[in-house]
């Protein structure tokens, strides 16, 4: 983490609301507004020019959208995060978001002191998500998991001989069932000390068994594994 304030560039295509978001950051402590855009492709050049700590971005915008912003943020600024504050907050647009690498996500009716969290948040490297967020992640989750109800009677199953191997669902990206533990842990909120605690492992091995699964799935930080969990049905069932 730097020293100094926050540098931060505000992208929005509504001048209104830009330009209040602009004043509200203005006034708080520990935040300096270094550029707003109205579009993707303005908090783009943005970006180069003054490489902001994070970029508070709109989804809806003319010219590269939000989502699309994002990524291109992500893959060729890889210092500078991406709080998503935004209108729309429909599960598309969060679980896009978080795939595209944003690590915070807001909306617009959030306070200033939310905001101000949101952005030291991600600067020091944890996810800016609200509550509110966060209980959706989770519902979305837990949800995927349950099985659909049946819409008529099963008939009774035939046993399976003595010696038949038990089937275990096949996991996605070559993931262990331990990494499949601690990924759904994850996305259930808990830290590292407590997934330790859960499985009766050291704190260590569970950040080996972390290093595994992001480098199988692919994804960058826990907001991104909380969005693969919700993908592929992985939940804390438990």
């Amino acid at each position: 983490m730097t020293d100094g304030p926050i540098r931060v560039v505000v992208a929005d295509d509504q001048t209104v609301v830009r330009e209040g978001i602009v004043m509200l950051l203005g006034l708080l402590p520990g935040i300096t507004v270094v550029g707003s855009a109205p579009d993707g492709e303005e908090a783009l050049r943005l970006v180069a020019e003054h490489a902001p700590d994070v970029v508070l971005m709109d989804l809806r915008m003319p010219r590269c959208d939000g989502v699309e912003a994002t990524r291109r943020i992500r893959a060729g600024h890889p210092g500078t995060e991406v709080v998503v504050l935004t209108t729309y907050a429909d599960d598309d647009s969060l679980f896009s978001a978080l795939q595209a690498g944003a690590r915070g996500f807001l909306t617009k009716d959030a306070g200033a002191e939310e905001i101000a969290r949101a952005v030291a948040d991600v600067r020091s490297g944890a996810a800016g998500l609200s509550p509110q967020v966060q209980l959706r992640l989770l519902e979305r989750l837990s949800g995927a998991a349950q099985p659909a109800p049946a819409s008529a009677p099963e008939p009774a199953p035939v046993p399976a001989p003595a010696s038949a191997p038990v089937q275990r669902p096949v996991l996605p990206d070559g993931l262990t069932q331990r990494e499949a533990e601690v990924l759904a842990l994850i996305a259930a909120g808990l830290s590292n000390a407590e997934i330790a605690e859960r499985l009766f492992v050291s704190p260590a091995t569970v950040k080996t068994h972390i290093n595994n699964l992001f480098a199988k799935t692919a994804v960058r930080d826990r907001a991104q594994a909380v969005a693969y969990a919700f993908k592929h049905g992985i939940s804390d069932g438990s």
